[in-house]
């Protein structure tokens, strides 16, 4: 007697299971015969939930949906609500800073808190962003464009009202929004970072504009041209330091896809 009693051999389930394999075919069978193992190795927990079977099916389409409410959710963050307040003290900082024809010690003054408050903010939001992990699509790209909006108000301001030349207004925006484009030119070979020049670069700016900004007499007069002669200086210097950058990160990248592409043909 060298036979196997089926109800020894793993039951009527089993066979039965076995049986309607051999009916359905071999494809529908392999997955029959599958399903079998699977449910009999987690004891149907959860009533036979497949996301807790280890390398078992993939999850249903509506998780997908649900990470990605999730993902959007996070959009509204500490660090994108500064950087869109920042996007709103522009025009306020604009009507202040022209209010009265523009020229009025305590307008000015009102329209430097507002400037003081967008610079602060822009210190914090990138900060937050990092730390707490709260980086968002939205965040990279208003960011950006809310550090230029209100530097760009502070400066076109000065100039139409002639306390600042126009040349210097020119260079720091023009240096600010060619930086800009170089950025998303090379983004195909990487990303160009932050360097130490110019966050010094952009307090200098904040330092010196904000000077501009309330109406200064006598040596302190003096102190802020020097300040933004500097900001000058900086902006200069570090907008060639990214052209380097952004040359040398071109030609890595075309290096490392030359040498791909040979590989690939060998």
């Amino acid at each position: 007697m060298t036979g196997v009693p089926a109800s020894a051999a793993g039951g009527p389930s089993q066979a039965g299971a076995a049986g309607k394999a051999s009916a359905v075919g071999p494809s529908k069978a392999a997955g029959l015969n599958r399903s079998v193992g699977s449910n009999k190795a987690t004891g149907s927990n959860a009533g036979g939930a497949d996301a807790d079977v280890p390398g078992g099916a993939k999850p249903a389409r509506g998780g997908k949906i649900v990470a990605a409410a999730v993902n959007q959710a996070s959009v509204w963050n500490i660090a994108n609500f500064l950087t869109m307040l920042r996007l709103v003290l522009v025009p306020v900082f604009v009507v202040l800073m022209l209010a009265e024809g523009g020229y009025d010690p305590a307008w000015r003054s009102f329209a430097w808190a507002a400037f003081a408050v967008a610079m602060i903010t822009d210190l914090f939001d990138g900060h937050l962003a990092r730390t707490y992990d709260l980086v968002t699509d939205f965040g990279k790209i208003a960011d950006p464009i809310a550090d230029k909006a209100i530097m760009g108000a502070a400066l076109i301001c000065l100039s139409a009202l002639g306390d600042l030349p126009w040349w210097v207004t020119g260079i720091i925006l023009g240096r600010e929004l060619g930086i800009t484009l170089l950025r998303f030119i090379v983004i195909r070979y990487g990303v160009i970072p932050a360097s130490r020049g110019g966050k010094l670069k952009t307090l200098t700016q904040g330092v010196a504009v904000g000077m501009y900004i309330l109406a200064l007499t006598g040596w302190l007069a003096t102190l802020r041209f020097w300040v933004m002669a500097a900001a000058v200086v900086l902006t200069v210097v570090t907008g060639l330091d990214y052209v380097r950058q952004a040359i040398v990160l071109r030609r890595q990248g075309i290096a490392e896809r030359k040498a791909a592409l040979e590989e690939t043909e060998a």
